[in-house]
């Protein structure tokens, strides 16, 4: 078998075929020629005539740990749209110097691993890996992420010191992140609305988010038939400071000599577990609170009905329950639940929309963990803009078929 023949067969190359193979000190050189006299311009224009020709090289999946390189006559169109442009190879991206395969490979490796990892198992520099993500989320990415959107969720994250954010939306039913852009502003929320498009934008239902008013201006402006559902995780933590401050303002004193200080700083961790995880000495400790510290036990017990408004509540009375809640709240005379309820008032639509459409900010939170891991083991991105494709690339939705599995 001859070796153009034998190459042929190894490479299957896509409308090209091998002309010479050249072996060298640690590498090979596989000289290519394409099957098609049209010149292809990037944007998809053809023309038999050219500008001008060179040769160029494309490293491709090395063979048998050694650099494979193609290497081919490459011609530039002068195209009525887009100027002279070099033409469209059928083996590798526009404007890349490494083969669609190798490119693969190292996005896959990518979607995995830190860049300087795939890197150095390539061969290659971290900017190639760096620009090769780029190109490939480039590729991939396109507004057919946005088609069927109900159900949004939206958080910033920051992925560096100096209040430096990142403005992240998630699709609640994919789990994927659909729109990743710099800065914790209205602008960045706006611009994913924009892409969005007047008609996706009629089909979102609900939108989960923080107590933050940036996104929440945006959403009640450009989305006014969307639910805004606020993340019960952020309501209880105000119900929880409630509670600290029932707790501060009544210390342990010489009033009845019954509750140290060890003691009562073990009360605390008490009446903040959750009743269904308290062990039999929390729970003895809570009961002695009713005897002793009757508004401390108050408090306690109105924190632990309110965690029954997500847990056990039916949605269609959760209006009912959430109002008699607050009266309960007012009767009790505990000023710190009293300012909660006047606080929960201003905010009642919002907590009510994540009951009724049992939406949580729980499923952003997760992704932003993720973005945080995929930060810290490239020990940072030199850009917002790498980070954002990175995200892409795997948090995004993106597959990416490995040569093997072609």
């Amino acid at each position: 078998m001859r070796v153009t023949t034998a190459f042929n067969r190894l490479l299957g190359l896509e409308a090209a075929t091998v002309a010479a193979v050249e072996i060298g000190d640690g590498e090979v050189i596989v000289d290519v020629r394409r099957r098609r006299r049209r010149v292809e311009c990037p944007c998809g224009y053809t023309s038999r005539s050219f500008y001008d020709r060179t040769t160029r090289r494309w490293r491709h999946l090395d063979l048998a740990g050694t650099r494979l390189w193609l290497r081919a006559e490459i011609r530039r169109i002068d195209c009525p749209d887009c100027g002279v442009r070099t033409e469209q190879v059928p083996w590798a991206r526009p404007g890349s110097r490494f083969t669609s395969q190798f490119e693969d490979l190292v996005a896959w490796l990518a979607q995995r691993c830190a860049k300087s990892t795939v890197a150095e198992l390539m061969r290659c520099s971290w900017e190639s890996v760096d620009r090769i993500v780029t190109s490939v989320v480039a590729e991939h990415l396109d507004d057919s992420r946005f088609d069927g959107l109900r159900h949004l969720g939206v958080d910033e994250i920051a992925y560096r010191s100096g209040h430096r954010y990142l403005t992240v939306v998630v699709d609640h039913d994919s789990n994927r992140v659909v729109w990743a852009a710099e800065g914790r502003t209205k602008a960045a929320l706006e611009a994913f609305l924009d892409a969005l498009g007047p008609e996706r934008c009629e089909l979102i239902e609900a939108v989960s988010m923080d107590m933050g008013t940036i996104y929440r201006s945006v959403v009640q402006e450009r989305l006014p038939h969307a639910a805004i559902c606020l993340d019960p995780f952020h309501v209880m933590q105000w119900v929880n400071e409630a509670l600290d401050k029932v707790y501060r303002s009544a210390p342990p004193g010489p009033t009845d000599g019954s509750i140290s200080g060890l003691e009562w700083r073990r009360t605390r961790t008490a009446i903040r577990t959750g009743a269904e995880r308290l062990s039999e000495d929390q729970q003895a400790r809570v009961r002695r609170l009713r005897r002793r510290r009757y508004q401390l036990w108050r408090a306690w017990e109105l924190k632990e009905q309110f965690r029954d408004l997500y847990r056990d509540t039916d949605p269609t009375g959760a209006v009912d329950y959430l109002n008699h809640w607050c009266t309960s709240a007012l009767r009790s005379r505990i000023p710190a639940y009293q300012t909660l309820v006047r606080r929960i008032r201003k905010y009642f639509d919002g907590i009510i929309n994540a009951v009724t459409w049992g939406l949580s900010n729980s499923r952003v939170e997760g992704v932003n963990a993720k973005i945080r891991l995929i930060n810290n083991r490239a020990h940072g991105h030199k850009s917002p803009d790498a980070l954002i494709a990175t995200t892409y690339l795997t948090l995004g939705g993106i597959t990416i078929p490995l040569p093997t599995q072609r």
